[in-house]
C-alpha cells in the first residue's frame, strides 16, 4: 500500500493516525462489552475505518455528512463526546434518542451529520435536500452521503444520483464497496466491476479508489469537495474496502470463502498506515504505545461514565409530546373580505400567500413549473417565484420526499406536490419512516407537507382514485388534514405551511371543481384539531370529513325532517374527539361516514372512541359506512355502487328507527 502525503505536514499525519486508531480502539472495546453483555448488538466496520475518517478530515466542519452503521471514524472525527456515543449504543437517556433507537440511527446539527435508518437508502435522498439548500443558500458547501454496495441496489440510490444529476447538486454519493450484502456477494447484486460505470450512466463524475488506504481517500475526497464548491454538481466514488467482521456480530463471516479474511487482513488501513509512519521515521514505537494508552483511556473513562448511568426511565407525557415539534403558531385570523372561489384556486391562493410569507419555502413536484401542475394549482408560480422555488422533479418521488427532509435539516420548508395521492407509495417509506419518527427519535424537525390530490368519483380508475388517509392517520408523527370547503382548504394549508411538523394534506379531486365558497383575502390561518359543526339537530351525529360531508349535506337538505348534528372533522390527526363526544352524548345515536374503504378506515377508530368514551349515552350501536372493500373501479356504472352515498342513506334511515 503506497502512502503519498502530498504535502501533509508530520503533525497532520499523526493526528491522522489518532483519528484512524481511535475508531479501531473503540471497536475492540465494544466487541469485548458485548461478550460481557454490556450492549446488545453491535455493527462492526473493523477494517473500513480509513473511508469514514480520511473522508470526515478532508471535509469542512461545517459540511453535512450522512453516515451508515459501518462510519464510527465519522462520528468520533467529528467529536461527537464518546460518553453520549456510549450511551447511545447502551440506550441511555444522555444519548442523541434518549433510548429510542440505537447505534448510529441518530442525527447532530451540532456535529453536521444525519444519521441512517435501518431501511437502508433514504438517506441519499435527504443528502439531496441538504445539497439543494447549501446551493439556494449559495454556501458553497459540500454535503457527503455513504451507502454500501448492497444499499445500492435500492431505488434511492438510484433516485438520488438522479435528482443530484438534474438539478446539479453539490453531493459526494460514497460508496463503501465492502463486497458483501449480509451474506450475499457483490456478484449476487450487480453484474457491472466498478461504480464507475454507474456515474457515466447518471451523466456525472465518478472514481473509484483504495478505500483502505487512508491518504487517498482524504486527498480524492479533498480535491472532489473544492472543484464542488466552485461548481456544483454530483460525484460518485467508490471506495473499495472488505467487512472484516459479521454483518452484525450474530451472524458471523462462515459463508466467506476460505483465505479470504487472511488477504484483506494484508490490507488492513490501520496496520498498515502504522507501518508507513514507522517506516519514515514519522512516530516511533514509544510514541506509538503512548498514543495508544491515551485513547484507550479516553474510551474507558468515558463507557464507564455511560454504564455508571442510571437506566432510562419510562414517562408516559415525554414519549408522547416528542412525537412532534413544538408549534408554538401565531394566530392569523381570517378578514371578513371575501370573494367566491373553487375549492381548487383557494388551494392555490393559500400556497400563493405562503410562498409570499415564507421566502425560505420551496414547492416540488411532477409538472409543476410551467405547466402549473395536472390540476394548475401552481399556475403561474414560476413567473412570480422563480425556478428555484418552484421546482420540476423527476419522477421519483422517495428522492423528493427525503430532499424536502433535506431542506429542513437546513432550516427551509418545504410543499411536495404528490401528481395523485395513489403515487404516494413510491415515497411511503420516507413517510413513514423519515418524516414521521425523526422528531421523535433525535428531535429534528420535518417541517415537510405533502399535498394529496386524492378520492374518486371522477372515472379515473384503481390508481387514480385510492382514500389514502387511513395509511398516514396510523403512523404516529404524522399529521393529515382533509378540508371540505375552500376557506377550510385555505386556511388549514396555511397552517400545514407553518407548522414544523410533517402534513399530509388531502384535496378532494372531484371537489376542486365542483365546490364553491367565500374566502377570505390575504394571509390567514386555521387551527389543527379542530372540527366544525356544520349542522344541528337531536337525533343523530353525523360525523364524516372531505366528500362524505357533501354526501351529508345533501341528504340533509332533501330530508328537512331529520334532525342531526353534521361534524365535519377536518383534521384527521390531531382529532377532535371533545366535538364528537360532545354530540353523541347529546344526540345518543351516531354514524361515521368515509369514502375509504369500509375495513380499516379511520370510522373505525372513531367508532371505537365513541364506545369506549360515550357508551353509557348510546340509545344505538354505531354504524360505520364507507366503500366496498375491493379497489376503485373505473366504469361509472361500477364506481357509483363502489362508493357509498347510497348506502349512507340507507343505513341513516335504518339508524334512526333503531
Amino acid at each position: 500500500m503506497r502512502f503519498q502525503r502530498k504535502g501533509l505536514s508530520d503533525e497532520q499525519l499523526i493526528d491522522f493516525y489518532k483519528a484512524l486508531l481511535k475508531p479501531r480502539l473503540i471497536e475492540e472495546k465494544m466487541l469485548i462489552s458485548l461478550r460481557q453483555g454490556r450492549i446488545s448488538k453491535w455493527f462492526s466496520g473493523y477494517g473500513q475505518e480509513a473511508i469514514s475518517v480520511g473522508a470526515t478530515l478532508a471535509l469542512e466542519a461545517d459540511e453535512y455528512m450522512l453516515p451508515m452503521h459501518r462510519n464510527l471514524g465519522i462520528f468520533t472525527t467529528r467529536n461527537v463526546p464518546l460518553d453520549r456515543l456510549f450511551s447511545q449504543f447502551l440506550g441511555k437517556a444522555n444519548g442523541f434518542t434518549k433510548g429510542r433507537d440505537r447505534s448510529f440511527h441518530f442525527g447532530s446539527n451540532e456535529h453536521h451529520l444525519v444519521g441512517m435508518i435501518s431501511h437502508l437508502g433514504p438517506q441519499m435522498g435527504i443528502a439531496d435536500g441538504i445539497a439543494l439548500a447549501s446551493k439556494l443558500k449559495k454556501e458553497s458547501k459540500v454535503t457527503l452521503v455513504i451507502t454500501g454496495d448492497g444499499g445500492a441496489s435500492e431505488g434511492d440510490f438510484h433516485e438520488a444520483i438522479n435528482v443530484a444529476a438534474v438539478w446539479d447538486l453539490p453531493v459526494i454519493f460514497l460508496v463503501e464497496n465492502n463486497q458483501w450484502g449480509l451474506s450475499t456477494p457483490s456478484r449476487e447484486q450487480f453484474r457491472f466491476k466498478s461504480f464507475v460505470y454507474k456515474a457515466i450512466g447518471y451523466g456525472i463524475k465518478g472514481n473509484s479508489i483504495d478505500g483502505n488506504n487512508i491518504l487517498e481517500v482524504y486527498h480524492e475526497v479533498q480535491k472532489i469537495a473544492a472543484e464542488m464548491r466552485e461548481k456544483p454538481g454530483p460525484f460518485l466514488l467508490e471506495c473499495r474496502t472488505f467487512r472484516m467482521r459479521g454483518h452484525e456480530e450474530a451472524s458471523g463471516t462462515k459463508y466467506y470463502p476460505e483465505g479470504l479474511q487472511d488477504k484483506w487482513a494484508r490490507k488492513d488501513p490501520v496496520n498498515n498506515y502504522l507501518g508507513f509512519l514507522l517506516n519514515k521515521e514519522i512516530i516511533s514505537p514509544e510514541q506509538n504505545e503512548a498514543i495508544i494508552a491515551e485513547i484507550k483511556k479516553e474510551i474507558s473513562n468515558a463507557l464507564e461514565s455511560s454504564l455508571a448511568e442510571d437506566p432510562i426511565s419510562f414517562d408516559l407525557g415525554t414519549e408522547l409530546k416528542d412525537r412532534f415539534a413544538e408549534a408554538d403558531l401565531e394566530d392569523h385570523l381570517p378578514t371578513d373580505t371575501k370573494k367566491e372561489m373553487r375549492m381548487v384556486d383557494a388551494i392555490s391562493d393559500g400556497l400563493r400567500e405562503a410562498m409570499r410569507k415564507h421566502p425560505d419555502l420551496v414547492i416540488m413536484g411532477q409538472d409543476i413549473a410551467e405547466y402549473g401542475g395536472v390540476f394548475k394549482v401552481t399556475e403561474g408560480f414560476i413567473r412570480e417565484f422563480g425556478g428555484d422555488r418552484v421546482r420540476n422533479t423527476p419522477l421519483c418521488e422517495a428522492a423528493i420526499v427525503g430532499t424536502a427532509l433535506g431542506l429542513s435539516v437546513k432550516g427551509m420548508k418545504s410543499v411536495v406536490e404528490m401528481q395523485f395521492a395513489d403515487f404516494v407509495t413510491e415515497g411511503f417509506n420516507q413517510i413513514v419512516n423519515n418524516l414521521a419518527k425523526i422528531h421523535w427519535r433525535w428531535g429534528q424537525n420535518a417541517d415537510v407537507v405533502i399535498r394529496m390530490p386524492t378520492g374518486a368519483g371522477v372515472g379515473a380508475g384503481p390508481f387514480h382514485s385510492q382514500s389514502n388517509e387511513a395509511w398516514f392517520t396510523h403512523t404516529p408523527g404524522l399529521k393529515v388534514i382533509y378540508p371540505a370547503f375552500p376557506q377550510d382548504a385555505k386556511g388549514l394549508l396555511i397552517r400545514a405551511i407553518e407548522d414544523p411538523n410533517p402534513v399530509l394534506f388531502f384535496e378532494h379531486k372531484a371537489l376542486y371543481r365542483s365546490v364553491y365558497g367565500e374566502v377570505s383575502e390575504g394571509y390567514f390561518n386555521l387551527p389543527f384539531g379542530k372540527a366544525m359543526l356544520l349542522r344541528e339537530g337531536e337525533e343523530v351525529s353525523i360525523i364524516t370529513y372531505g366528500q362524505g360531508v357533501h354526501w351529508a349535506l345533501q341528504y340533509l337538505d332533501a330530508h328537512p325532517e331529520v334532525s342531526a348534528d353534521l361534524i365535519d372533522l377536518r383534521s384527521l390527526m390531531p382529532l377532535d374527539e371533545e366535538t364528537i363526544f360532545e354530540s353523541v352524548r347529546k344526540t345518543g345515536r351516531a354514524i361515521i361516514l368515509q369514502e375509504d374503504c369500509l375495513f380499516g378506515g379511520i370510522a373505525s377508530d372513531i367508532s371505537a372512541l365513541i364506545n369506549e368514551n360515550c357508551f353509557e349515552h348510546l340509545d344505538a350501536p354505531v354504524q360505520r359506512v364507507g366503500s366496498l372493500d375491493m379497489p376503485v373501479p373505473f366504469a361509472s356504472a361500477l364506481e357509483k355502487h363502489f362508493l357509498p352515498q347510497q348506502r349512507f342513506a340507507e343505513t341513516l334511515e335504518k339508524l334512526l328507527k333503531f
